[in-house]
């Protein structure tokens, strides 16, 4: 990364951090994608099994991988200061507390998992998805981890394109992973929603292998040292990292809970509505990725300018993403609208399921537009290294309004489930808003900080 002088600069560099993000988290999206539609390809059951494990699994990953994203802003603010040379320690003391990270993880699950899910009341089918999912994806854990600390360092370093590159070769690796265990092709077993679980887990251990590789031996990253020194654990740059990381973790930690709290709230519905609910939200997360690909280029570029003092190109910074993701919602608000019989039939053949499906996508689309203001106002403010406010903010938005609201109408109104939606939707609309006053707040307390 380098200065930038004019707006036309900047938004040239915001795009050339962007893309590559935005690529790569639209291919991880897709990954998740796949294994849904190929999942409702299997049966109704392998659907709803592997929705009910994704739910239970992608609130932990998230928010667990939002604490070692730590290493972002960190590193960021370490290039802008100037200081390449403690990059490497840096990125050396994440990957050891994710190996930590990761083993709790793993331990917490064994026994968790079937607490939990006997308690859901599920058929039997589907509880055996669930499970096999979620034991499946375990394995791929520690591997994730590493890979979210090497991405996240990568990303930080400007070098946002290999990380592209790493995640579109992953791609081909889980499709085709999902297409033989999913489906019993090439003399493997056939495991339905179970397969996607075992395919997720086989591409995470393929690109942190490869991420590794780059990362020690390619010429991009020599002057940094990356990964060729080991360094004892450091408990105080653990607590660094902890000190930004946990409130990010948390922050992502209720927003995708509040999202898996409504799918698991779903199974007091019947098949066709969990599998309809679960094919709206992945299309939807889906959709999502263009605010959060921004969200991360943000964090970026704000922390890049502000570990220089550049508050004012900060602040420019900010502004453009922002701007950027609400006309881009606009967009696909619109598009997606004139799609929703497509993109409903792309998950499922069932007629019941299809017509479920294009009814939650409507309310898809106004919740979008509220998450491309919050989501990158999140990535400006963790540039700032501000990341308590988002903490309190997600907690009230999305646990003190969204769920409660939207338990009350699904049960108490002709709603039903929609009511869930209803409520998630006045949740992310409460803290676009919180969010927005917050950032003017924090900007105008750098604002002191810059010279008369």
């Amino acid at each position: 990364m380098k200065p930038t002088a004019t707006f036309k600069q900047k938004y040239i560099l915001f795009l050339q951090i962007l893309i590559p993000i935005l690529i790569t988290q639209v291919t991880m999206s897709l990954m998740t994608f796949f294994d849904t539609v190929m999942s409702g390809h299997a049966s109704p059951e392998d659907l709803a099994g592997a929705a009910v494990g994704s739910s239970l699994w992608v609130p932990v990953q998230t928010g667990l991988s939002g604490i070692l994203m730590a290493v972002t802003p960190v590193i960021s603010h370490l290039i802008g200061e100037g200081h390449k040379n403690k990059v490497a320690y840096q990125v050396m003391q994440g990957l050891m507390l994710a190996v930590i990270v990761g083993l709790i993880v793993i331990a917490a699950g064994a026994l968790l998992i079937s607490p939990i899910l006997n308690a859901m009341h599920l058929t039997p089918k589907v509880h055996h998805v669930a499970f096999y999912f979620l034991t499946a994806m375990g394995t791929g854990v520690l591997p994730l981890f590493g890979y979210v600390v090497l991405r996240s360092s990568i990303d930080a370093l400007g070098q946002t394109r290999i990380s592209m590159v790493v995640t579109l070769v992953s791609l081909p690796i889980n499709v085709a992973a999902n297409y033989v265990l999913i489906f019993g092709k090439f003399g493997f077993p056939k495991l339905g929603g179970i397969g996607s679980g075992v395919a997720s887990a086989f591409t995470y251990w393929c690109i942190f292998i490869l991420a590794l590789f780059i990362v020690r031996q390619t010429s991009t990253f020599r002057e940094y040292n990356l990964l060729r020194n080991w360094y004892r654990i450091s408990l105080a740059k653990w607590k660094e990292l902890l000190k930004i990381g946990v409130p990010i973790g948390f922050a992502i930690f209720f927003e995708t809970a509040v999202f898996a709290a409504v799918t698991l709230l779903m199974s007091g519905f019947d098949t066709i509505t969990i599998a309809a609910h679960q094919s709206a939200i992945n299309f939807a997360s889906t959709l999502y990725m263009i605010p959060l690909s921004i969200c991360s280029a943000l964090t970026i570029l704000v922390g890049y300018e502000t570990g220089a003092s550049r508050l004012r190109d900060a602040k420019l910074y900010g502004r453009i993403g922002v701007i950027s993701a609400a006309l881009l919602s606009l967009i696909t608000a619109a598009v997606l609208m004139i799609v929703r019989q497509d993109v409903a039939e792309l998950y499922s053949t069932d007629n019941a399921v299809i017509a479920m499906t294009k009814h939650f996508l409507i309310y898809a689309i106004f919740f979008q537009i509220s998450d491309a203001i919050a989501t990158p106002v999140q990535g400006v403010l963790r540039g700032y290294k501000d990341v308590n406010s988002a903490f309190w903010i997600t907690l009230l938005s999305y646990w003190g309004a969204a769920l409660p609201l939207g338990f009350i109408l699904s049960k108490y109104t002709d709603l039903g489930p929609y009511g869930y939606w209803v409520g998630l939707i006045t949740g992310l609309a409460i803290a676009a808003v919180l969010l927005l006053f917050r950032l003017r707040q924090v900007e105008r307390r750098q604002a002191l900080r810059l010279p008369s």
